[in-house]
């Protein structure tokens, strides 16, 4: 589960970095949506994976 956190994080950076040193505003748009899309993994897919290996209840 660390890493899907480390990954989401790695891709937001790049996301920032492009949005940082690019002058077009396609690849600034590119970089947002880079930017928002490790933000999103980083918040949803935890929870995702937490549920879906959750210890099943005893009989």
């Amino acid at each position: 589960m660390i890493s899907t956190q480390i990954a989401a994080v790695a891709g937001a950076v790049f996301g920032l970095v492009i949005i940082g040193r690019s002058d077009v505003l396609e690849l600034k748009i590119l970089g947002a949506a880079i930017l928002i899309a490790g933000l999103y993994c980083l918040a949803v897919v935890p929870r995702a994976l937490a549920r879906k290996w959750r210890t099943p209840p005893a009989p």
